[in-house]
C-alpha cells in the first residue's frame, strides 16, 4: 500500500447494489467486503453456498474490527448488507438461472464485478463444450454482463461493470481456428496461452462494450490486479516453473496480499472520479 490511501473511502447507500463473482476468497473476498463496509449491499455470486456464507461471517468479523479501529470510510451499521446467490461460471445454465433469479427480484443493479476465474488449468472442457478457462474467465461473465445490462441501464446515473483481467493477456495467441484448443492434447495444450487468451478476451469485451455504451450511464473498466497470493496456484501445482516463480516472488516481497490485489477492483467500483467516463479504460493499477 506504500502509505497511500489505496482507494477513496466513500460512503455508499445501502440501496446501491453490487454483485461480485467469486467473492468467497482472495481478491473477490476483499472486494466484496470493502464495498459492503462502505455501505452498499453486496451479492456474493459463488458456486458454494457453504463457502460463501462462511465468507460472510468472516467479513462481518473483519468489519467489527475495522469499526473498533475507527477505520476511515467504514459505515456504522450493526452488520454488513451481504447476500448469497448461486453462480457456477462453468455452467451456462447456472449463469442464466442467476440472471433470471436476479431479474425476478425486481431490484436495481449498480456495480457488476466480474472477478471469478481460474488460471493455468489443465486442458478440460465444460458440460457446455467450451474450454474451461475460456468459459469461466470470459464467456460466462460476458453472458452475465449482457443479460444484466438492461437492468444496469435503468438503475441510475452511475453504473459500472468491472472486469478483472490480467497482465497474462500478453501471452495470448488470437486464432479463431484454435480458440477452444480441441486440436491439442494434454501435452501440447498451452496452459499459459489459453489463460492469456481468456484474459485478452475480457479486455476485448471492455473495448467492445465501451464503444456501444459511450452515450449511456454504464461504464466498463478492465484491470490487472498484480501478482497476488490467492488460491490460483492450486490449478498448476504440477507446473514447477510457475510454482518456483510464485515462491521467489513471495520471498522478495513482490507478491501482493489479497487486499492489495483488490485495491484496483475496489477503486474501479467506487471511485467518484470514474463516474461517467466514456473513454476506453484498462486499469493497470489506479496509482499509475
Amino acid at each position: 500500500m506504500g502509505g497511500h490511501q489505496s482507494f477513496p473511502r466513500v460512503t455508499l447507500p445501502k440501496e446501491r447494489v453490487a454483485i461480485v463473482t467469486g467473492a468467497n476468497t482472495g481478491i473477490g473476498y476483499e472486494t466484496a467486503k470493502w464495498i459492503a463496509m462502505m455501505g452498499a449491499t453486496v451479492i456474493l455470486a459463488c458456486r458454494s453456498e457453504d463457502r460463501a456464507r462462511e465468507a460472510m461471517v468472516r467479513m462481518n468479523t473483519d468489519f467489527k474490527l475495522e469499526k473498533e479501529r475507527k477505520t476511515i470510510g467504514v459505515v456504522d451499521y450493526p452488520e454488513l448488507s451481504l447476500e448469497f446467490m448461486k453462480l457456477d461460471c462453468a455452467s451456462l445454465e447456472s449463469v442464466m438461472d442467476f440472471v433470471e433469479e436476479f431479474k425476478l427480484s425486481g431490484r436495481q443493479l449498480h456495480v457488476l464485478v466480474c472477478n471469478a476465474g481460474i488460471g493455468l488449468h489443465k486442458q478440460e472442457y465444460t458440460g457446455d463444450g467450451y474450454e474451461l478457462m475460456f468459459q469461466v474467465n470470459y464467456l460466462s461473465h460476458f453472458l452475465l454482463a449482457a443479460h444484466l445490462l438492461p437492468i444496469l441501464k435503468t438503475s441510475g446515473e452511475d453504473c459500472r461493470i468491472v472486469l478483472v483481467s490480467s497482465e497474462a493477456h500478453r501471452f495470448c495467441e488470437f486464432n479463431l481456428d484454435t480458440i477452444q484448443g480441441n486440436q491439442f492434447n494434454e501435452e501440447t495444450f498451452g496452459r499459459l496461452t489459453f489463460y492469456g487468451n481468456s484474459k485478452a478476451f475480457q479486455i476485448m469485451q471492455m473495448f467492445s462494450m465501451n464503444r456501444r455504451l459511450k452515450a449511456s450511464n454504464v461504464t466498463v473498466t478492465s484491470l490487472h490486479p498484480g501478482m497476488v497470493e490467492t488460491e490460483l496456484p492450486r490449478n498448476f501445482q504440477d507446473m514447477k516453473t510457475f510454482i518456483c516463480f510464485t515462491s521467489v516472488t513471495k520471498c522478495i516481497g513482490k507478491l501482493k496480499s489479497p487486499y492489495e490485489g483488490a485495491e484496483t477492483s475496489i477503486n474501479a467500483a467506487v471511485n467518484p472520479e470514474l463516474k461517467g467516463i466514456h473513454k476506453i479504460r484498462n486499469l493497470y493499477g489506479h496509482t499509475r
